[in-house]
């Protein structure tokens, strides 16, 4: 089996295998592969397998025999503005507001609740090609679950650090996988911190693979496929905006890697642009780009979201130049705002989790201030299930 070798993009060094550069940067494959003849017709997509239909697009599990998988892929994209059932006089606020007028992809939809499973099942298909045999990874919930439950399916062990505070629907997904939850107290980075501390080498241990969302080039070959789906059920046709979640970039970064691959395939005309949205208070990305008023409008820290509360990304870089070279832009979000519209999301029959309210509520903002245009073709993943609380 010959495995695409790992670059970096500041020094240019290659290796077979490791979680980041010597120089300390973040890898990413050297050669990804850019089909060379036209898009399949849609119909001719066997949606049977999920998102490695795409296969041709992949980095990782060239043979199918390899594949770590649960059938995770394909996930439906709808539109935004069916018929709203009737709100309560606690809802009416909310649903009273204007229309999303945009898709969104059901992403909450995969096994373990979270667009998170994109990334695990390349991540544990690459962990399986190197002979791994256990893995480590830190996460606020959802890409440990996703990890704990991939490693599960490929007979992989696995610790997932995670912070103390981990709502408990996430911890018993890691626990009921058979994985091994390390809480630690702290912020977000000690949690990383600690991971990284029991991992040791930064080349990573033998004993010791580091699954990370964050940091593992293969995760973010699973988040692109999201962007091979969106294009594929829109008949190759891009959107011109996509609005996701931002904390260490996984799903914004993939999608951009995504929508950029296929444009370089000729099999779509052009990237659309992309716009990433922040936890108030903890928004790295809005603060270098528009200053800390903007990060922080309202003095607070949206607990809500706190998938997203990730003060220092690892390719933040790599964000900026997405932003940059599709025409996007980075904004946060408040608690209260993303509060109000996780209320009308449930109560338009989409029941996701809090921090998937930040990306249709920065939409509502993104129309008002005609940053997007009323007529602009707008797609917004909704990224993990209401059912995680």
């Amino acid at each position: 089996m010959s495995l695409r070798r790992l670059a970096c993009p500041d020094c240019g060094a290659t290796y077979r295998d490791r979680w980041r550069c010597t120089c300390g940067a973040p890898l990413s494959f050297a050669e990804p592969p850019v089909p060379s003849g036209t898009a399949p017709e849609p119909p001719g997509i066997d949606a049977r397998g999920g998102l490695w239909a795409f296969e041709d697009l992949m980095a990782v599990g060239d043979d199918p025999a390899d594949r770590v998988t649960l059938g995770e892929g394909m996930t439906p994209l709808v539109d935004a503005d069916g018929a709203e059932a009737s709100p309560t006089d606690s809802e009416a606020s909310a649903t009273d507001a204007e229309p999303w007028n945009a898709a969104f992809k059901l992403e909450y939809v995969f096994p373990t609740g979270s667009f998170k499973d994109r990334g695990a099942t390349a991540t544990l298909t690459r962990a399986g090609e190197l002979g791994v045999d256990r893995v480590v990874e830190d996460s606020s919930g959802n890409a440990g679950a996703a990890v704990a439950t991939y490693a599960a399916r490929a007979g992989i062990d696995a610790a997932i650090y995670v912070p103390a505070d981990v709502k408990d629907a996430k911890l018993r997904a890691i626990r009921r996988a058979g994985a091994e939850p390390i809480r630690v107290a702290g912020g977000r980075a000690d949690v990383t911190e600690a991971c990284l501390a029991a991992l040791g080498d930064a080349g990573g241990d033998r004993n010791a693979w580091y699954a990370s969302h964050a940091w593992n080039p293969a995760f973010f070959e699973g988040t692109a496929t999201i962007a091979y789906e969106i294009a594929a059920q829109r008949d190759w046709d891009a959107p011109d905006a996509v609005v996701t979640p931002l904390g260490h970039g996984t799903l914004f970064l993939g999608a951009y890697r995504g929508f950029r691959r296929l444009e370089r395939a000729g099999w779509i005309d052009e990237s659309p642009r992309l716009y990433g949205v922040q936890a108030a208070g903890v928004a790295p990305i809005v603060r270098e780009r528009h200053g800390p008023d903007a990060a922080d409008p309202d003095g607070r820290v949206n607990a809500a979201a706190d998938g997203i509360q990730i003060a220092e990304p690892v390719r933040r870089a790599e964000i900026h130049a997405a932003i940059d070279e599709t025409g996007g832009d980075a904004l946060a979000v408040t608690e209260s705002d993303a509060t109000r519209e996780l209320d009308r999301l449930h109560a338009a029959g989409f029941y996701t989790e809090p921090t998937c309210a930040v990306a249709p509520a920065a939409l509502r903002s993104l129309r008002a201030s005609g940053e997007i245009a009323t007529d602009d073709d707008v797609v917004v993943p909704l990224t993990g299930s209401g059912l995680k609380g």
